[in-house]
């Protein structure tokens, strides 16, 4: 258990900075690491991804709330906007746990690999293009739903889809980053009582399981990932907004493939 413990927190110490630099829940990194660690441990596939996901957004309440709380303080976060946005990644993040629990794991793990792709290939083919402007209420809040939605369908803080659609709705790196990270919280939050809720009373479950929350790696995860996510953000706000943008992309990039890879090893 102490063994097990330490790697997860290794694994949180990655994913926390990742969430505070790139705006991230984290669970980017968390999800495939845990897919990876539950398949050494002989849990069950039908159950071991969305253990994998519902944990991740369990520790993302965490390192959402702290890398937030920072961009808080610089008045960076767009409050207006993310008055506009909340309602709707909270309904959005509930149905998508909903959701995940009627699909296979390895389907979600495919397709949001090459989602991730889609996304990181657009922002290093237009680096800080401004295309167009913010829609109205209507426009938000649908978008909010759909963030919400798929985030939670994933498991993670919806940084990687939020951030390149306030980018291209003329919003500043810096601030669509910081606005980002402050969503991820009700997102994770929503996601993880989903994902409880959905997850409770399954037989395959292993030990220490709160419905599709595994509370040994959110211990482990969370001890490392939320001072990290603090030193994350506060190294956002002395990178240079194009610098920040193309790193993102290519982190998109190199998660992605490490998805389908991890996806590929568990079909065969």
């Amino acid at each position: 258990m102490l063994t097990l413990l330490l790697v997860f927190a290794l694994v949180g110490a990655l994913a926390g900075l990742i969430a505070g630099l790139f705006g991230l829940g984290g669970g980017v990194v968390m999800v495939p690491a845990m897919i990876y660690t539950f398949s050494l441990l002989n849990f069950p596939e039908s159950v071991s991804t969305h253990l994998a996901i519902g944990t991740s957004l369990a520790c993302i309440v965490v390192t959402a709330s702290i890398s937030s709380w920072t961009h808080w303080q610089k008045k960076a976060i767009d409050s207006q906007l993310l008055k506009h946005l909340v309602p709707g990644v909270i309904v959005g993040a509930w149905f998508g746990g909903v959701v995940a629990s009627l699909l296979e794991g390895l389907e979600l793990q495919f397709v949001f690999a090459l989602f991730l792709i889609f996304v990181s290939v657009t922002m290093l083919a237009s680096v800080a293009k401004d295309k167009f402007s913010l829609p109205g209420r209507f426009g938000l809040g649908s978008s909010a739903v759909l963030i919400g939605g798929l985030s939670s369908l994933f498991g993670v803080g919806g940084g990687s889809m939020t951030v390149p659609y306030l980018r291209l709705c003329a919003v500043p790196m810096v601030r669509a980053v910081a606005t980002s990270a402050a969503l991820g919280l009700p997102i994770a939050l929503s996601g993880a009582v989903s994902y409880v809720t959905q997850g409770w009373g399954q037989d395959k479950l292993p030990d220490w399981s709160l419905g599709f929350v595994y509370l040994p790696a959110f211990a482990g995860m969370v001890v490392c990932s939320a001072p990290a996510s603090r030193i994350g953000a506060k190294l956002a706000h002395r990178l240079p907004a194009d610098r920040l943008q193309q790193a993102f992309a290519i982190v998109l990039l190199l998660i992605a493939a490490e998805l389908l890879v991890s996806g590929m090893m568990a079909s065969s």
